[in-house]
């Protein structure tokens, strides 16, 4: 898929206040369906062919459901769903899911559980090793805190490819980076690991951000993880939250077309296109 631009990372959901509690009054824009369609008219607008589609409810059943849009829907190329790590069952579930050869990695909302070094658990970490052995990638869904577990967790699997979601969710509102940069560094050490430019605009103040308040924050994770281990995500449609689809794009891209044609290109899909074998 040389060439093509990939959101590698977005959300597709049916609206109720049962499965999407965390949604609140307070996010009332995002208190509707969330659909295929709804996406592909946003990404042609600005040329974008191709994306990744992350679970948004840990459910066997929401793993499936987005499997089975993307076999309705071309243009959705990858799954990144929810199995449980921690199950009993966790291999019958790998067997049955891991027929489908969109499903490409396992994602746990690690940055709601109650315990920061949930990670880091016995029977959780033997869930991650389930993962190299059928070619799927972990994402890591956390706040700044949680680093220090994450550089542990990367280094007890080395054979594993990783992936950061959102740049761990720094305090970009508050401009407080030193602590969330140390740690941003570490983790880059383990080569394992990528990240996605991505989830940044809610971040930091909805209402008055401005594209320079970003670049602190990604300037580290240029450095940090180069030109080879970063993909663009829109966070679409909880980014609309700070502004529209086309405006996280735009962001993203804005501070990466300083560099070469090359890199802009892989940070716009090349990156995802290899890392989930597209």
């Amino acid at each position: 898929m040389t060439g093509i631009k990939i959101d590698a990372h977005q959300h597709f959901w049916k609206y109720n206040k049962k499965d999407y509690g965390w949604i609140n009054d307070s996010l009332y824009v995002l208190q509707r369906d969330f659909l295929p369609d709804d996406l592909l008219a946003e990404m042609t607008k600005v040329q974008y062919k191709a994306c990744i589609s992350v679970q948004a409810r840990q459910t066997l059943d929401e793993t499936q459901w987005l499997l089975d849009l993307a076999k309705q829907n071309s243009f959705i190329k990858g799954v990144v769903g929810w199995l449980d790590l921690c199950s009993t069952s966790l291999d019958d579930h790998l067997e049955q899911f891991c027929k489908n050869p969109k499903l490409m990695g396992i994602r746990h909302v690690l940055q709601d559980e109650k315990d920061d070094a949930f990670m880091l658990r016995t029977d959780f970490q033997e869930g991650i090793s389930k993962l190299s052995l059928r070619n799927l990638i972990y994402e890591i869904l956390i706040y700044p805190k949680h680093l220090p577990h994450a550089i542990e967790l990367v280094k007890n699997f080395h054979d594993q490819i990783f992936v950061l979601d959102h740049i761990a969710k720094p305090a970009i509102k508050s401009r407080e980076m030193q602590d969330w940069a140390d740690n941003i560094f570490k983790l880059a050490e383990c080569k394992n690991v990528y990240v996605k430019a991505s989830g940044m605009i809610t971040e930091a103040d909805w209402k008055l951000w401005r594209p320079d308040d970003f670049t602190p924050f990604l300037d580290v994770i240029w450095k940090a993880f180069g030109e080879d281990r970063i993909m663009i995500g829109s966070d679409w449609p909880v980014c609309l939250l700070a502004g529209s689809y086309a405006q996280v794009l735009c962001l993203t891209e804005g501070y990466f077309e300083k560099y070469s044609p090359s890199v802009l290109s892989k940070i716009q899909g090349g990156n995802a296109a290899r890392i989930y074998q597209l």
